[in-house]
């Protein structure tokens, strides 16, 4: 049997996978629901994601959503999400979203558009261990690292591009610089592979991992692994209901949860697994009369450089994006307030944070009234960090799969809902072509 423990996006689709490929297993939830940080609170007539807002799903991923009956739930993000915009000279100034765009809009110098178009006659090198900022920096230039890379990552991915390795967070740009020689080559030369979208579901984001749960037969709530023991050939789970055995085990936690399991089993790779670094962000959400708000909120978001010194990483336009977030003659903000960029600010209490942010709303966005409905939800420990000590605990862990204990979690191998998803698939027909031939 093969034990997977942790019943978020990665473990979930593991398991439907495996179940699928008629593969005995069990899948053990330490709570009382499935998703991890997948969470859509529903307050009224408001929908709060406190996790991912939506998914970007490629045509094989959306295979997969009607195959779990979600396909009439699915809710396509409106055009306007197209449109990004950075704080940039006192007000949010709108990215450019195309060649042509790039040349005639002014939010780029045009040094920084010339060293764009000679990206492609840029050396190729192969620099170990190079952060996000050092490859877009050479690549780009510094105003890219600055107005565009900066302000995404620490509002997507709670993170800090001097930080984050270029090989961990995006492989696929180096990897078109290693084989084509220039990023924008290789965009050129992938561009017709499998378009991606934004969605979200009716009732939020939450439907998609209850609705993968709802195809499972083996799910155990309220049932916490406790330790994990090796005796010969089998695993001994302990959990509060007593001994489970399984030939193969699968950790799809948190990076702490895991480390903690893998102290016994194998001490030094629970020892890296330790180190990686979750920093925490809240997720605040304003509701508004739309009257009130006389920015056309005609985008995705605002995200804001940290150059800027905004107190909060960011907004995502919620009601411009999914119409089902809040009535009609209103808007909903998300912020994001902390991350690696700016712990500090997470550090605060509600009230001065809640403030904080309706100011910068207020002067960002010319909001004449005060927020209609406010909800915070705090992340101690919101999303990996794909720095140098994940690096380190990938490698790490690469001796546990002749062990047969594997991770399929999002602190390896991507944080995406669809990387998840695929790591979830990838596994189980790894399981599969082993077991069969055991069998």
């Amino acid at each position: 049997m093969i034990a997977i423990i942790g019943a978020g996006i990665s473990g979930l689709s593991l398991a439907y996978f495996l179940q699928k490929n008629q593969q005995d297993y069990v899948l053990l939830e330490a709570s009382d629901r499935v998703g991890g940080y997948i969470q859509t609170i529903q307050e009224g007539n408001y929908l709060f994601e406190v996790g991912p807002n939506s998914i970007l799903a490629d045509p094989q991923t959306l295979q997969w959503i009607q195959e779990w009956g979600l396909a009439e739930a699915l809710l396509p993000a409106a055009a306007v999400s197209q449109h990004r915009y950075i704080y940039r000279r006192g007000r949010y100034r709108k990215l450019p979203s195309g060649p042509k765009d790039l040349l005639w809009n002014n939010f780029f110098s045009w040094k920084t558009k010339y060293q764009l178009w000679r990206e492609t006659k840029q050396p190729v090198k192969n620099i170990p261990n190079e952060t996000l900022s050092s490859f877009f920096s050479r690549r780009f230039g510094q105003e890219i690292v600055e107005y565009a890379l900066a302000p995404f990552v620490a509002g997507i991915y709670a993170g800090d591009p001097d930080k984050l390795l270029v090989a961990q967070t995006f492989p696929q740009l180096k990897a078109y610089e290693q084989q084509y020689g220039s990023v924008i080559k290789g965009f050129r030369k992938n561009k017709s592979t499998g378009r991606k979208h934004s969605y979200s579901f009716q009732n939020g984001m939450q439907a998609l991992p209850q609705g993968i749960a709802q195809h499972l037969r083996h799910i155990k709530y309220h049932s916490p692994v406790l330790a994990i023991n090796r005796t010969g050939t089998h695993y001994q789970l302990q959990t509060p209901e007593g001994i489970l055995e399984a030939r193969q085990v699968v950790l799809a936690t948190p990076a702490p949860v895991a480390a903690k399991l893998l102290a016994d089993l194998a001490p030094q790779a629970s020892e890296a697994v330790a180190k990686i670094n979750y920093p925490p962000m809240a997720a605040v959400h304003l509701v508004y009369d739309r009257s009130a708000v006389k920015h056309p909120l005609d985008g995705f978001g605002g995200l804001n450089p940290r150059r800027e010194q905004r107190f909060a990483a960011g907004s995502i336009w919620a009601s411009s994006i999914f119409s089902n977030k809040c009535p009609q003659d209103q808007v909903l903000l998300t912020n994001f307030v902390g991350g690696s960029q700016a712990a500090k600010h997470y550090a605060l209490d509600d009230e001065t944070i809640f403030d904080k942010v309706a100011h910068e709303l207020a002067e960002a966005y010319q909001i004449v009234a005060p927020p209609k409905h406010r909800q915070i939800y705090r992340w101690p420990q919101a999303i990996p960090q794909y720095d140098q000590a994940q690096a380190e605990a990938e490698q790490a862990i690469l001796p546990l799969s002749h062990q047969e204990l594997y991770i399929c979690a999002n602190w390896k191998g991507g944080v995406s809902l669809p990387d998840c998803i695929k790591k979830g698939h990838d596994l189980a027909q790894l399981l599969t072509q082993i077991n069969c031939s055991v069998c």
